[in-house]
């Protein structure tokens, strides 16, 4: 295949990607109204979030996420890729948000996935599974898919309940609600809102932001 055919089937990828993660997205919401306000910076970053790329880039996305969430699981790749273009630029923070019956079991998931150091490949196997399990509470075919991709899952059930995790689920909880989101995925550039949902205008956002930034 031509260096031509593969961008064409990359972007390709990417529209449609976008196209499901909007769809979704309207789906997701709780108050179709509601615009996000500006928040406190203390309200998006937390010590206990995962994060991903430098921890001095210039540019932080907060991303308000939901592991059940359709339009997150499609938004994986897209905001992946704009990480990949600027690697030394952006850092990404994830935040958990739980807007469907199987969203808390996930989360314990993931976090149990991230102290046994194998939080990547767990959450694209639950990403990538979630039709199996979504809006189940016990999240089932979620756990299999993490036992898959390398989680010890009878050590994960002795540690899902722990104080530690508890805590990040309360408080992600909490500034979510502070912060005034009611779907998924909402994103934070640097503290300032996305206000016109799409991959475009994440990565305008971005984009701006790196260049302010020089």
């Amino acid at each position: 295949m031509s260096k031509r055919s593969v961008v064409l089937v990359v972007s390709l990828f990417a529209i449609i990607g976008f196209a499901v993660a909007a769809f979704f997205y309207d789906r997701a919401s709780t108050d179709p109204q509601a615009e996000v306000p500006v928040p406190k910076a203390s309200s998006l970053v937390r010590f206990h979030s995962p994060s991903f790329g430098p921890a001095d880039a210039p540019v932080t996305i907060v991303e308000f996420f939901d592991p059940s969430c359709e339009s997150c699981r499609a938004f994986y790749p897209i905001v992946k890729q704009m990480m990949a273009k600027h690697p030394s630029d952006v850092r990404l923070v994830l935040r958990y948000v739980r807007l469907h019956k199987g969203s808390e079991e996930a989360i314990r998931i993931l976090e149990t996935a991230r102290k046994q150091g194998v939080f990547v490949p767990v959450l694209e196997a639950v990403l990538e599974s979630q039709g199996q399990w979504h809006d189940d509470a016990t999240a089932s075919a979620a756990w299999t898919a993490a036992g898959q991709a390398g989680l010890d899952v009878d050590k994960a059930r002795e540690q899902m309940m722990s104080a530690d995790i508890t805590a990040t689920v309360e408080k992600d909880a909490a500034d979510a609600t502070a912060v005034g989101v009611s779907k998924t995925p909402t994103f934070f550039v640097n503290g300032k809102p996305l206000t016109n949902f799409g991959a475009q205008p994440l990565y305008d956002l971005i984009r701006g932001e790196i260049d302010q930034s020089r």
